[in-house]
């Protein structure tokens, strides 16, 4: 396979359009490094722009957003709108004289550079050229004198037929899950109605819910076995102790505060998330579960920049407590509507791995 050498600078240059107050803006739309999902070549979870009260930066409909901040999280991927995002986001923007410059026209670059920067040579290269200690950051320059190869025009357009191909058989699945669950929010709801008011069937979390606050997890980190260290965003690493019981919610604390996640296992949560452990004598922890994904967190934010929530405000949340033999047949239902998800996680495991072969065989 015949391959040439390029700069990721010969296809695009940094955009830095400062945006001083947000709230005088014509965008509605906020990518926040809370918003990148590791691994993703497109953007695709985003915040309005009502809380925002700093300087950010403009991007436009098809602009590369890359995180420079802990770039060992691997966050990079195309913007399908026009938006704000945070200072602590490089925003690239190709040159539609791409053809004039390389040699391969902008439609197609378009279609592979942000698979170029999710490959795990970009990763390596902006791990060892990142500064700092705790928080390594890379900067434009390093990221624009990236070096790669890419095959010819033909193979470039057929590779690039194929991971956009595979990302949007993964798409398809990702909405068959979504729409299930929200088949399940809607028999919650149909079920309970709403559980998050006081009434005279319901407590408050204080007096049926402990609270676990996380804690770092390097000093305890192991390579294998012990437990999984969670984060808002899933499992970060291994520990060899916990700090939560098995089925109980992580629940955000800072940054991301409105993804509710259930862990089925005993766990150790860090610093930015707390454990909710319902007690199982009136509530079911699936029920419960539930419960918190009906609830907008955002609105207990204390955060400016950054959502964050507090241990008391969650503690004074009310919670509906229906019998247990109503909230055990929920929880049946679920299982089942689990059952299906399991089997579609299954399938986009599977395209995962064959986008990252094609990537890091011909990137």
């Amino acid at each position: 396979m015949d391959k040439k050498t390029y700069k990721l600078k010969d296809f695009a240059a940094p955009i830095a359009v400062a945006v001083t107050d947000p709230q005088k803006s014509c965008h509605n739309i906020f990518v926040g490094l809370e918003h990148y999902d590791s691994g993703e070549p497109v953007i695709s979870r985003f915040s309005d722009t009502s809380l925002l009260n700093s300087s950010c930066k403009e991007f436009q409909k098809n602009d590369i957003l890359i995180a420079r901040r802990n770039v060992y999280l691997r966050r990079a991927g195309i913007a399908p709108f026009d938006g704000l995002t945070s200072g602590d986001s490089i925003v690239l923007r190709l040159f539609k004289d791409c053809e004039e410059r390389t040699g391969i026209s902008y439609d197609v670059a378009i279609k592979i550079i942000p698979f170029v920067l999710n490959s795990n040579s970009f990763w390596l290269y902006a791990n060892r050229h990142a500064d700092g200690m705790n928080s390594k950051r890379i900067s434009k320059e390093k990221v624009l004198d990236y070096e790669f190869d890419l095959p010819s025009l033909a193979e470039q357009k057929v590779l690039a037929e194929k991971l956009w191909a595979a990302y949007e058989v993964k798409q398809s699945y990702l909405k068959m899950i979504a729409a299930t669950e929200e088949m399940v929010k809607s028999q919650f709801i149909e079920m309970f109605g709403d559980t998050h008011m006081k009434s005279e069937s319901s407590r408050q979390w204080k007096e049926v819910v402990e609270i676990i606050n996380g804690k770092d997890y390097k000093s305890i980190q192991v390579e294998d076995g012990g437990y999984p260290v969670y984060g808002t965003g899933g499992e970060m690493a291994r520990a060899s102790d916990y700090l939560s019981p098995a089925n109980s919610i992580l629940l955000g604390r800072k940054g991301t505060i409105d993804k509710p996640l259930l862990v089925k296992e005993k766990y150790w949560n860090v610093d930015t998330a707390f454990g909710a452990v319902p007690d199982e004598t009136v509530l079911n922890y699936i029920y419960f579960y539930w419960h918190c994904k009906t609830i907008d967190f955002n609105v207990l934010n204390k955060g400016t920049t950054l959502p964050s929530t507090t241990k008391v405000d969650l503690l004074n949340l009310w919670v509906k407590i229906p019998g247990m033999e109503e909230q055990n047949r929920f929880a049946s239902i679920v299982e089942q509507a689990d059952k299906s998800i399991s089997e579609l996680r299954k399938s986009i495991d599977a395209i995962d791995k064959v986008i990252k072969s094609l990537i890091n065989e011909n990137l």
